[in-house]
């Protein structure tokens, strides 16, 4: 098993600059919104963000999900080695209850006070594109890498499918990330099943009931389950948060200093929702 420990970087980081290529490249021919804050600011904010994040995984947690899988399986731990789980039934299994514990971790970021102050860096920005989907909050991150590996651990999972899991997990989010959208027919039919961009935009938007909402990242069954799936914006589509809508958020220390920070409000000069169009795949 040393070569999936000797591979995985490999791989999703491979996964992960073909992807980014990809969704940079339809966004910057087809993008479906006009940005508010210029992309070579907002990239870099972003990617500097990710930057920090990445350094604060490897110095905290030098054994990864995958590393955790295998010390696991090694010992023997977790309900899936218990029960006898294996092939490709334990690896299809994974995926499917790893999606479920990302949409339940998600949901409870907007539910707890605390978490929601961690989470509010990735709904601050007020545009929407591929690098939304790597907007988060190093706290946050380390949180998620707690929750991760306490899953993988407790669960038994293989490590072929934690891999897998992580590969569709950043390909579904640049994905429905995207500044993009798919042929109306495409979306309809695609939503029942995976997450699209017009679908997880509604998750950007200022009225709370659409931000709390379409909490998948990638199957929409848990959305649909658990009764928090929203079809279409109730009105024009304003991404952010109602109570900072300026340039402010593109700041790397204004995102790093954000869950420390009293309440913000927009500064007067602001506009909100000028020259964007809303979300309009049919669902």
């Amino acid at each position: 098993m040393e070569w999936i420990l000797t591979m995985e970087p490999v791989v999703r980081l491979g996964s992960f600059l073909t992807l980014f290529a990809i969704m940079g490249l339809w966004e910057l021919v087809a993008p479906t919104r006009r940005l508010r804050v210029a992309k070579w600011r907002r990239w870099g904010a972003n990617l500097a963000l990710v930057a920090v994040n990445n350094l604060a995984v490897r110095l905290l947690f030098p054994i990864a999900a995958v590393g955790a899988a295998l010390w696991a399986e090694a010992q023997g731990v977790g309900v899936f080695h218990w029960l006898g789980l294996s092939g490709v039934t334990a690896v299809l299994l994974s995926v499917v209850l790893l999606d479920l514990a990302i949409y339940a971790q998600h949901r409870v970021s907007h539910a707890i006070p605390v978490l929601w102050r961690l989470h509010k860096v990735h709904h601050a920005d007020i545009d929407f594109d591929v690098t939304s989907a790597i907007r988060f909050h190093p706290l946050e991150i380390i949180l998620s890498m707690l929750y991760k590996l306490t899953l993988v651990v407790a669960l038994g999972l293989p490590a072929v499918s934690v891999v897998l899991f992580e590969v569709l997990l950043n390909a579904a989010a640049m994905f429905n990330h995207g500044n993009v959208a798919l042929p109306h027919a495409v979306d309809r039919v695609l939503r029942w099943f995976l997450v699209t961009p017009d679908m997880h935009r509604i998750h950007h938007s200022v009225v709370p009931r659409e931000t709390h909402s379409n909490f998948g990242f990638n199957l929409t069954v848990w959305d649909r389950l658990f009764r928090s799936y929203v079809d279409q914006p109730e009105s024009e589509l304003v991404i952010g948060l109602p109570e900072i809508q300026d340039d402010r958020v593109q700041g790397l220390g204004w995102m790093l200093a954000l869950p420390f920070r009293r309440p913000v409000t927009t500064r007067p000069a602001a506009s909100v929702g000028s020259g964007h169009t809303a979300g309009t795949a049919a669902g």
